[in-house]
């Protein structure tokens, strides 16, 4: 069975979106030549994990427009673009990713999941989405969330979690880049 994986960006006190909506805290990238080897090959192999990536409609807007064009992101960016996409918004009709097959638009996530948990293939990812990550913890179809914790606070911003949740640890990674990378499954 397929498990649907989050992975979020955070700092160290559970901020995932600065005051203005921004991620000036990212203090690390798996897509360029100086970037930190071990860390780019963490990166590398949670792409090569997965086989759908699912957005939320502020996250489709806000990267639609760059990453079907990032050239310079290299064969993640690549791994990324090739990627099934879905969208899940009340709103859009569709989602184009420039020249790469366009998105698949989902009026109801969860059962969109929880159909292509029972089809074979790899894992599926939700990419950022805050909004959408609370709705499917809620909805029960989370099975595991990854953190990419910067070595940095913010002390305001948007929370990752906003109500209680129980979490089994399964892995901790400590990178010289000063990211640490925690795995942790969802107590169901």
């Amino acid at each position: 069975m397929r498990n649907l994986v989050v992975q979020q960006w955070v700092t160290v006190d559970n901020i995932a979106a600065e005051e203005d909506g921004g991620l000036s805290f990212v203090s690390g990238e798996p897509f360029s030549d100086a970037t930190n080897p071990a860390f780019k090959a963490k990166m590398m192999g949670f792409v090569d994990s997965v086989d759908t990536l699912i957005l939320g409609a502020n996250t489709y807007a806000q990267t639609k427009d760059y990453w079907p064009y990032a050239d310079d992101q290299g064969e993640y960016g690549e791994k990324l673009n090739n990627l099934t996409k879905l969208v899940a918004s009340s709103k859009l009709d569709a989602a184009p990713w420039g020249d790469f097959p366009a998105a698949t638009v989902t009026r109801d996530p969860a059962a969109t999941i929880r159909e292509l948990k029972e089809q074979d293939g790899k894992d599926i990812w939700l990419w950022g989405s805050l909004t959408l990550m609370r709705s499917l913890l809620g909805a029960g179809v989370v099975d595991e969330i990854t953190l990419l914790v910067c070595p940095v606070s913010r002390g305001s911003g948007t929370r990752l979690f906003e109500d209680r949740q129980d979490l089994k640890p399964v892995e901790a990674t400590a990178l010289d880049n000063g990211v640490v990378i925690l795995r942790y499954e969802i107590k169901k």
